[in-house]
């Protein structure tokens, strides 16, 4: 809205439009993908000092890295496969995460009902191994825990041959709004980044090395040619193209493998603590967490053959989760009781024998150098995103194509860091940034109006999406800055109407927009539901069932 521009200067698409533009320019490192570890690699490298420009093919953590089960945790599962080495990484790593980003990242109980003695002692032993290999790190201790007191944390939890319990703290995040933070600030250390930018082409010297990328703006249907010392693949599923973009006979780095989750309301466990499934019938984990006043119950584990920016839960991995989590809760969930669905790919080493168990493919990240000096980083988890980062600048300067510098992230605090708050209300998720959000209200108290009677956000937060988060398009918004896709896909499409309008008159677009906008919207979130859309007033379209006055 005209007059209700923000201080904040540093994350403005058309500033680093900008940028761009100017064909002298030649980047110490242009970064190529924008989810966790695209923006992990550009943070480091622009706190550095180098000059950075990250490009990212569609809204920043559009694929996988809005997409996880939210948790910040070592990985109890790859201690039970021995994986050690990563197990102490990870939990080095959330120790950081959790004191650089304490607005974001907090502490969750976990608990793991036991129906047998054997696991009780099985899960105890190991837990406690797993709280002493977080050394300083360590959370909370580990307890055991009797039947009442399990039934106590899990007030839904089935009783019948309940011997036990295990309760163990692990952390829990918000995966898109620490990518949006973490992107901020890159931008603050003096980075350069770009959403709806995808990289095109790479760009050879005489010598055939990659001296830099060919990129196409989206929005504008502009390309631009930008020089670069050194150019980062960190796609993610998408790795295996840029490197064919390197050389078209490369084989793939990667294999996909979907997880999905499906989000319930919170009568289906109460309480704060998360229900922890050790061991499913068919030897996977799976997670009933409280998020956002909701449950997050996944995760499948099924390897595909393709990539998807919107990748399809299959019938069977929902039925999986359903019939899973059915046994263990009072109320059993059924397809009706499903807010949203949704799936996201990781990006695994491939195998180098046929297989289609997950468990044979490498949770690690890996770095590979091709002989154009293209530098690639693949694999690894959220928790790890930092060290991955750190390996990779490091790997550009072990090369002599950077300077040596000093990576500082282990110490540097994320946009919008902020001390832990003791109250609920959900502006706490921007950190240090909901004051400004505030003052939006305070100057314009019509933008404290409520998007959707289910949910606490306020017209304000579509303002600043715009304004300092580089939201471009209603899902950029939806499913991103607030979630709610995420959440409730029904509430999603209720609320398309009035942040198109919003948005429209902030980016100077008009009805058509408007219009498309909601229609896209409407079409992807429809994707979300397990049941067909009905709109909140029988006969109207979306557009029409929800009225904003500005």
């Amino acid at each position: 809205m005209k007059g209700k521009e923000s201080k904040n200067l540093f994350f403005k698409r058309d500033k680093f439009l900008q940028e761009v533009e100017n064909k002298a320019t030649v980047w110490d490192m242009i970064v190529i993908g924008g989810g966790a570890t695209g923006l992990g690699v550009a943070l480091d490298a622009a706190s550095r000092g180098f000059k950075t420009l990250l490009l990212e093919q569609a809204d920043f953590a559009k694929g996988t890295s809005s997409r996880s089960t939210k948790l910040v945790h070592g990985g109890v599962r790859y201690l039970a496969q021995g994986d050690i080495k990563l197990v102490y990484e990870a939990l080095y790593e959330r120790g950081l995460l959790l004191h650089n980003a304490p607005h974001l990242v907090n502490i969750q109980s976990f608990v793991i009902p036991n129906y047998s003695w054997w696991n009780e002692i099985m899960y105890g032993v190991g837990l406690t191994v797993y709280d002493l290999m977080a050394g300083r790190y360590r959370f909370h201790k580990t307890t055991l825990l009797s039947g009442k007191k399990v039934a106590r944390l899990l007030p839904n939890i089935q009783v019948n041959g309940l011997k036990g319990g295990v309760q163990y703290f692990d952390g829990q995040f918000d995966d898109a709004r620490l990518a949006l933070n973490l992107a901020q600030t890159c931008a603050e250390q003096g980075g350069v980044l770009l959403n709806y930018m995808p990289v095109v082409e790479l760009l050879k010297d005489s010598k055939g090395k990659v001296a830099g990328v060919k990129a196409k703006d989206l929005e504008s249907g502009q390309e631009y040619q930008l020089k670069a010392k050194t150019v980062v693949n960190a796609t993610g599923v998408f790795v295996n193209e840029i490197l064919q973009m390197n050389a078209p006979t490369q084989q793939p780095l990667v294999r996909p493998s979907q997880g999905v989750h499906v989000v319930l309301d919170s009568s289906f466990l109460e309480g704060n603590n998360a229900l922890m499934i050790p061991k499913t019938p068919d030897g996977r984990v799976l997670f009933v967490v409280p998020w956002h006043k909701h449950l997050l119950v996944g995760t499948t584990d099924t390897p595909l053959n393709q990539n998807s920016l919107e990748p399809m839960a299959l019938e069977q991995e929902i039925d999986f989760i359903l019939e899973t989590a059915g046994k263990y809760l009072v109320r059993k969930p059924s397809r009706a009781d499903v807010l949203s669905v949704f799936a996201g790919l990781r990006p695994l080493a491939a195998p180098t024998k046929d297989t289609n168990s997950t468990k044979e493919i490498s949770r690690s990240h890996k770095l590979l150098v091709a002989p154009s000096d293209l530098i690639t980083i693949t694999g690894g988890k959220w928790t790890t995103y930092r060290k991955m980062a750190q390996d990779t600048v490091d790997r550009a300067i072990e090369l002599g194509i950077l300077p040596n510098k000093t990576c500082v992230t282990a110490s540097l605090k994320i946009h919008g860091y902020e001390a832990p708050q003791t109250n609920s209300e959900h502006l706490t998720i921007y950190g240090s940034d909901k004051t400004f959000i505030q003052e939006l209200t305070n100057r314009f108290p019509e933008l404290s109006q409520p998007l959707h009677e289910r949910f606490p956000n306020i017209a304000a937060e579509v303002i600043w999406a715009v304004q300092n988060e580089m939201a471009r398009t209603v899902e950029d918004v939806l499913a991103r800055r607030m979630r709610i896709l995420f959440l409730d896909a029904r509430a999603g499409i209720d609320m398309a109407s009035k942040v198109a309008r919003l948005m429209a008159e902030e980016l100077g677009y008009g009805e058509e927009w408007q219009q498309q906008q909601i229609r896209d919207f409407t079409s992807l979130a429809s994707n979300y539901l397990l049941e067909p859309y009905t709109p909140a007033s029988a006969g109207k379209t979306p557009a029409q069932y929800i009225s904003f006055k500005n």
